[in-house]
């Protein structure tokens, strides 16, 4: 039996016979769900909550929120095209892991089907919609890590009198699988309990009802709505020649090019304006409010999803509210893999691995910028010009590995003891 035919059907090999892929589960195929369970509400609601607003809110139709999609599109786009480096410390040095047997699974292949970018944006995706990201580690013949498969379905998390975790995965088919804990990557929102994630779209799901039934009554209004913009009264009756006189008249009003014309009206027509209700102000009012909203529950500053009408108070410019994103947002998320990665993937006998999310790609400031840190870098010696040269993804130099050194800076304590020398009263550096 295959990987893939151990998910699809009812039953399985026993996990002592198994060898490739090694999984550690069993398999128990359920054969009818109590009505009271929280999952048979979830899948009559279209595996969503109805909100207050009365829209259910599920992943895909809060994806059809466009402050929603975009937010999420943001956090998923930066976690998976930043780089995700595997050192190792050796000694005061740290170099490229290649060799470690997470390094092809984060940065090469994590399975057959999914690019590492693919991979990341997904998991993260999952617990931003979810609260939890969940993906089998499954292992070949000697334990080595082979793929990380992404569980997508329905998860139920316990904790044993160990204080061990069991996952129990349903399948698609209605069967469950039991994995251990050991056997899972387990990404894990903000929690209450320290077990299960907390979901931004279910806090968030008054805030994106109200906004999917506002979009609901926006489409509704285009239908069937009628919008006029100019009304034409008058108290007595008009034929109909004299009407189309007055349409033919007005045509010759329209365009930019006949803008700012004398009009002459007849007859005692009275020309009024129809401006917005205060109702149809008061709604697009709660929709800019609703979006800002929705920014708030996934921590994106509004100006990154187009809302610009109002301005920030959040540092001197974009460069600055940029660096404040990655700093109280993103840095959040990043801590989550890392140590998900760690407590998961790492090898205990190599305590010296460990995982960085480099964010330097989102905070790269302008050129001129750059060229000034560069500049000062160099120049008081903790950068050499292959340094310069990497960061800025260019080849290395024949020769610039070479550190330099102000010619007036010197050795605190050589200075002192010199002093000494030439002066016997003078202190000395002991």
């Amino acid at each position: 039996m295959g990987f893939l035919d151990f998910f699809r059907s009812g039953g399985g090999v026993p996990v002592e016979q198994r060898r490739e892929p090694r999984i550690n589960a069993s398999v128990e195929v359920s054969e009818m769900l109590d009505l009271d369970d929280p999952r048979v509400s979830e899948w009559l609601r279209g595996r969503g909550y109805e909100s207050e607003a009365g829209a259910p809110v599920t992943p895909h139709s809060a994806l059809k929120v466009a402050t929603a999609y975009r937010c999420s599109a943001i956090i998923c786009g930066a976690m998976a095209t930043l780089p995700m480096d595997i050192k190792r410390r050796v000694g005061k040095n740290r170099v490229d892991a290649e060799d470690a047997v997470i390094w092809n699974v984060l940065k090469t292949k994590p399975n057959p089907w999914q690019t590492p970018s693919e991979f990341k944006r997904l998991m993260q995706m999952m617990v931003l919609m979810r609260g939890n990201g969940y993906a089998l580690i499954v292992r070949g013949a000697i334990g080595k890590i082979k793929w990380l498969i992404p569980l997508t379905g329905a998860m139920q998390v316990r904790q044993n009198s160990d204080f061990t975790l069991t996952y129990t995965y349903t399948r698609p088919d209605g069967g469950q699988v039991t994995i251990a804990q050991e056997d899972m990557l387990h990404l894990r929102g903000m929690s209450l309990d320290g077990i299960n994630g907390l979901s931004v779209l279910g806090f968030a799901r008054e805030t994106l009802g109200i906004s999917i039934q506002s979009e609901k009554r926006l489409a509704k209004m285009y239908k069937n709505g009628t919008s006029v913009g100019t009304v034409l009264s008058t108290e007595g009756e008009m034929d109909d020649p004299e009407k189309d006189r007055l349409k033919a008249n007005l045509d010759e009003y329209r365009g930019a090019e006949n803008a700012h014309k004398t009009l002459i009206l007849e007859g005692g027509l009275k020309w009024e304006k129809v401006d917005l209700s205060n109702e149809d102000m008061q709604f697009i009012e709660n929709r800019e409010i609703t979006a800002t909203e929705i920014c708030m529950f996934f921590g994106v500053p509004p100006f990154m999803v187009g809302l610009t009408t109002k301005q920030t108070s959040w540092g001197s410019g974009i460069e600055s509210m940029g660096i404040g994103f990655v700093a109280y947002t993103l840095q959040d998320w990043f801590t989550m893999w890392q140590d998900a990665i760690k407590r998961d993937l790492q090898p205990a006998d190599d305590p010296n691995l460990y995982v960085r999310i480099n964010p330097a790609g989102l905070m790269r400031a302008d050129i001129k910028t750059r060229m000034l840190s560069y500049a000062v870098g160099r120049q008081w010696g903790w950068w050499s010009a292959n340094d310069v040269r990497e960061m800025e993804d260019e080849n290395p130099i024949e020769g610039g590995d070479t550190y330099l050194q102000a010619v007036n800076m010197q050795d605190a304590n050589k200075a002192t003891n010199d002093l000494a020398a030439h002066d016997p009263n003078a202190p000395t550096s002991k």
